[in-house]
């Protein structure tokens, strides 16, 4: 895994980093150190110092906000080639959300002081992560939008179609076949409903053939999510 983080194609399939050229990933490389977690172990927690981020390896994390009945509403899932940590290392904020390890995690952990002195030699790393926080910004705007405007089913498609241009890119081919490593419960946290109306959402696309579920694996077909996605158009 070291071996890994010494070459630069590993740092630049982070979007953080895509920008930079060999110098300023080699510099990169040799600012971090790697780190384990096991799984249910906290990388960080809400309010915590944002001194450092980490680039994932491996495993996969889950960022989290306790609500204040004690429910726990799930943010996202971060897996290998997605970056932690990124915002309260630039904005010098403490921690807004809990991150704890979901498997068996390896990351490479850049504390602010290299971030801060990698930043200054190499200005490209700017205009890199101005990208990045553009991009996820209106990841977060399109997120709350799913969920303030449209119908659980419609919700449900919109973020498998999320899922699967994330692992394919804009282009996606006429049918896909989506893993998703995480629960129907956790599902349901993400999408803001209740587990029984997740499985009624699921059974509503598979209805009109949007999904196919089958040992473990689903079959998606991109155009009838898209209609599902927004279907008052």
């Amino acid at each position: 895994m070291r071996d890994l983080a010494g070459k630069p194609a590993f740092w630049r399939s982070f979007a953080l980093f895509q920008g930079l050229d060999a110098a300023a990933l080699a510099a990169l490389a040799a600012g971090a150190r790697q780190q384990r977690w096991q799984p249910g172990e906290v990388l960080f927690q809400r309010g915590d110092p944002g001194d450092w981020m980490v680039a994932l390896a491996a495993g996969r994390v889950k960022l989290t906000l306790l609500a204040p009945a004690g429910r726990e509403l799930i943010l996202r899932h971060a897996e290998a080639g997605d970056t932690l940590g990124e915002f309260a290392l630039v904005d010098g904020e403490p921690r807004s959300a809990d991150a704890t390890a979901v498997q068996a995690t390896t990351g490479f952990v850049l504390d602010r002081a290299r971030f801060a002195a990698l930043a200054g030699a190499h200005p490209a790393l700017g205009l890199s992560v101005a990208r990045y926080f553009c991009r996820r910004l209106r990841e977060t705007t399109e997120q709350l939008e799913g969920i303030a405007l449209y119908q659980l089913e419609a919700r449900l498609a919109r973020f498998l179609l999320f899922s699967l241009r994330q692992l394919n890119g804009p282009d996606l081919p006429p049918t896909a076949v989506l893993r998703l490593e995480i629960s129907q419960g956790e599902l349901a946290a993400v999408l803001g409903a209740s587990r029984p109306k997740v499985n009624r959402a699921l059974q509503g696309l598979e209805a009109a053939g949007a999904i196919l579920r089958q040992d473990g694996a689903w079959t998606l077909d991109p155009v009838a999510l898209a209609a599902a996605a927004e279907p008052e158009a």
